[in-house]
């Protein structure tokens, strides 16, 4: 190896090093949530119209456009958004009066869309809260479990 290539490897080594991180972690650790998430069980009264929340930060055709689909089939864009697997939240855009809001967490890391998660097992938790007209009308802690398209 020529010498400039030894520093730059000799370089990202101590980088690695030095944050606690291997490169076999990181490859093993790789977070993807993109897909649907659904309320496990029985929604409450009040969210009877909330049909779930939709990641697809690649754009995929596969999946549901971002942000909170709504049983009449509309979606509610994501007006903020932070997706980490120790944080999901969101507030979405107004629309008919209604947006949603929503601070959570995954319970598992991974791909989702590996093909290794059932529609049972909750993996995000956290709570959603609805607005009308500005103000909050409802509220709940929920859990949720993944769909990953068709």
């Amino acid at each position: 190896m020529s010498k400039p290539r030894q520093l730059f490897a000799l370089l990202i080594a101590a980088a690695l090093f030095l944050s606690g991180t291997t490169y076999a972690q990181n490859k093993k650790e790789r977070f993807d949530p993109d897909g649907s998430f659904w309320i496990h069980g029985q929604p409450p009264n009040d969210f009877l119209d909330f049909g779930g929340i939709n990641l697809n930060s690649k754009r995929s055709r596969q999946l549901p456009g971002a942000g909170v689909g709504l049983t009449n089939g509309k979606t509610l864009k994501f007006k903020t958004l932070v997706v980490r697997q120790d944080n999901l939240t969101f507030m979405t855009a107004v629309l008919g009066g209604v947006a949603y809001g929503f601070s959570g967490k995954f319970l598992r890391g991974g791909i989702f869309g590996s093909g290794v998660l059932d529609d049972e097992t909750p993996v995000l938790e956290g709570t959603l809260t609805k607005y009308k007209a500005g103000g909050k009308v409802a509220e709940a802690k929920l859990k949720f479990v993944y769909f990953g398209g068709t």
